[in-house]
């Protein structure tokens, strides 16, 4: 098992204090090696191993097999830049100024701290791959940080999706530089970049943190025929009338043709996540490579202009197939289907094979879990919103000093009609609506003078559709709870106003 592994395994069963478990950690060359691999819109219900009857995902499956699937794991966001924020920073991404994604005073600023920050000061080697959606990364646009400017030693990405398509990607930047066209499609290339790099280029005597971000399935959605043409059958045709897509009305027109193209692209990606995983056992590098596999947040939903009475128009959403499973809400909702998302993690020796976790983690615990297992200070000087979650990877409790909440700017009630706030504490969820807007008004002003004045309590353990509002149903538990309004209220004033400060 290794002396390092031994000493994570004997302070977290003897209830050892995590600084002093840190501390052995970094005394020893044996520091694990971390990699993060984020998928993009990736459902909780679309691969296999979470019950999806109809995709393929073999590898990723494996993966499971060999370490922790988490049931209870949610992204920090419910779309991808507020998510990618919490990520890397450990606090709810409304601090930082992401309401909604990236864009004019909405970017990563220098003075915030990242992972790759803090690990790299630990001594280990850092590499970005993929999507950044955190800034601009063309300068020619906009002088934004990047990822060289976040804590990152060596990085090939892009600022946002590939757009023009994920093959033969043509926005790739290297270290600042623009790469030109790419051929391949968008997972593969970054794979095998990544692959290149640990084999390659990377400073072996160090450990490294590696951040892989891939555009799939995020729209648009084209994989190659040899993973998509498996699901254009009648069988697949006939599993799909039994999936859940979060009690949201889909189209009512026929976009059944493209069922295959999402599906196929999901299997697409458990192949190239698959190849990431054989070049670590290739190199030897798997006994000591903490691995984490999860999304930025639910699954797309296919509208178009008619249908959502003007919020979006984009045909690509057609091709969008993915699941939330049972949950109730898609991508964008505050509901559970908004931000649960897969979350699979792999430490050989430390973390049990084949295990399921029923315990809370959620994306702002990533910074303080990996630094407190490496011995790296969590910093002081600004509100750290996760906790060390470690516990969570070993199906244990964790002691929360902040719940965890997540927003979207949702103002208009037209086809969604979905709220604006979540909250949760223990097993029970707290849905916060703000006030309608009012015409003329700003959307800040809109957030600045309100607060949540609506609310909708569900027991999530014992509904995790959301279907039974507690304050409906039964009127008596409700005051056991009503100081989760008063610490809603509370935090989304302070994150509120913190994010606001420099808009």
């Amino acid at each position: 098992m290794g002396r390092i592994k031994i000493l994570v395994c004997i302070g977290l069963l003897l209830g050892c204090q995590v600084s002093k478990r840190n501390m052995l950690i970094s005394q020893t060359d044996e520091r694990p090696n971390v990699i993060i691999f984020l998928t993009d819109d990736l459902g909780y219900g679309d691969l296999s191993c979470y019950g999806n009857p109809i995709i393929k995902t073999p590898y990723i499956d494996k993966f499971a097999e060999e370490g922790v699937r988490l049931t209870d794991c949610h992204s920090g966001g419910t779309v991808c830049s507020p998510s990618r924020s919490a990520l890397l920073t450990g606090r709810n991404p409304y601090r930082s100024g992401f309401f909604y994604i990236a864009g004019k005073n909405a970017y990563l600023k220098t003075e915030e701290i990242t992972i790759a920050e803090l690990l790299r000061d630990e001594g280990y080697e850092t590499s970005f791959w993929g999507k950044w959606h955190l800034s601009v990364l063309e300068k020619e646009v906009r002088d934004e940080p990047g990822p060289g400017d976040q804590g990152f030693d060596y990085w090939m990405g892009s600022s946002h999706n590939a757009f023009e398509g994920p093959k033969n990607y043509r926005k790739f930047i290297r270290n600042g530089k623009p790469e030109g066209e790419v051929d391949g499609w968008y997972c593969d290339v970054i794979v095998d970049e990544a692959g290149k790099w640990l084999e390659k280029k990377r400073n072996k005597e160090k450990p490294f943190f590696m951040y892989i971000s891939t555009h799939e399935p995020h729209t648009p959605i084209a994989p190659p025929e040899r993973f998509s043409e498996p699901y254009d059958n009648a069988e697949v045709a006939g599993l799909e009338k039994e999936i859940s897509y979060g009690q949201v009305k889909r189209p009512e027109r026929d976009i059944a043709n493209n069922r295959k193209e999402y599906y196929g692209t999901v299997t697409q990606l458990d192949a190239a996540f698959g190849r990431l995983m054989k070049t670590l056992e290739t190199l030897g590098l798997e006994e000591n490579t903490l691995v984490i596999f999860t999304s930025d947040n639910g699954p797309e939903v296919p509208v178009t202009l008619e249908e959502s009475l003007g919020q979006w128009d984009e045909p690509i959403r057609d091709y969008c197939f993915g699941t939330p499973g049972e949950f109730r809400g898609m991508k964008r909702f505050p509901y559970e289907g908004g931000h649960r998302v897969p979350g699979i993690v792999r430490y050989p020796g430390v973390i049990p094979e084949g295990t399921v976790s029923n315990v809370l983690f959620n994306g702002t615990d990533l910074l303080p879990t990996l630094t407190n297992l490496i011995g790296a200070p969590v910093p002081s000087d600004r509100p750290i919103d996760g906790t060390d979650a470690f516990n969570a990877l070993l199906d244990k409790e964790v002691t929360r000093n902040v719940s965890s909440i997540w927003f979207y700017p949702n103002h208009e009630d037209t086809y969604f009609r979905m709220p604006q706030i979540s909250m949760r504490t223990g097993d029970f969820t707290l849905i916060g609506y703000l006030p309608e807007k009012e015409d003329g008004t700003t959307l800040r002003d809109w957030m600045t003078n309100n607060d949540p004045m609506r609310f909708e309590l569900y027991d999530i353990k014992v509904d995790p559709s959301q279907k039974e509002d507690l304050f409906i149903q039964q009127q008596e538990i409700v005051p056991q709870y009503r100081g989760m309004k008063g610490e809603m209220v509370s935090l989304w004033r302070e994150m509120r106003d913190e994010g606001l400060r420099d808009q």
